[in-house]
C-alpha cells in the first residue's frame, strides 16, 4: 500500500467516526429538546372524563345536582342539589356566596372543600 492510499484510508475513516459522532450528537439534542418541549408546553387537563350538556353542565354523581363547568352557569355561588342541599362547587363560590368557612354539618359543607379534613370547609 502506498502513502497515498494510506492517507485516503485514513481519512476515510475519520470522516466515519464524525458522522457517527455527529449522528449521536444530534439524537442527544433531539432528546433533550424533546424533553423540554413536553414539560414546558402547555396541554389541556380535565378534571373528569364526563361529557358536558349543550349548558356546559352535567349531574355530579357524587354529590348529587348538576355541576357547570362552562357557559353561564359556570362558576355560579351554590346549587341545590336533588335532595335539597346546597352545593359549592369549589371555596371561592362558596366565599361569594358568604358561606365560608363552611362547617361540618352545614347546608354546602362537602368534603372537596375541607382539604386537611379537620371539619371546616374553605377555612
Amino acid at each position: 500500500m502506498s502513502l497515498r492510499e494510506w492517507e485516503d484510508t485514513e481519512g476515510e475513516e475519520d470522516r466515519g467516526i464524525l458522522l457517527e459522532f455527529g449522528f449521536w450528537i444530534f439524537v442527544l439534542v433531539g432528546g433533550i429538546l424533546l424533553l423540554v418541549a413536553s414539560v414546558a408546553l402547555p396541554t389541556k387537563a380535565n378534571a373528569h372524563p364526563g361529557g358536558l350538556a349543550a349548558d356546559g353542565c352535567h349531574n355530579d354523581r357524587k354529590n348529587g345536582g348538576r355541576h357547570c363547568h362552562r357557559g353561564p352557569k359556570a362558576g355560579q355561588p351554590d346549587r341545590t342539589s336533588r335532595s335539597g342541599r346546597v352545593y359549592y362547587a369549589n371555596c371561592d363560590a362558596a366565599r361569594r356566596a358568604g358561606a365560608a368557612p363552611v362547617r361540618r354539618g352545614e347546608p354546602g359543607y362537602g368534603r372537596h372543600l375541607d382539604r386537611d379534613n379537620d371539619g371546616i370547609g374553605c377555612e
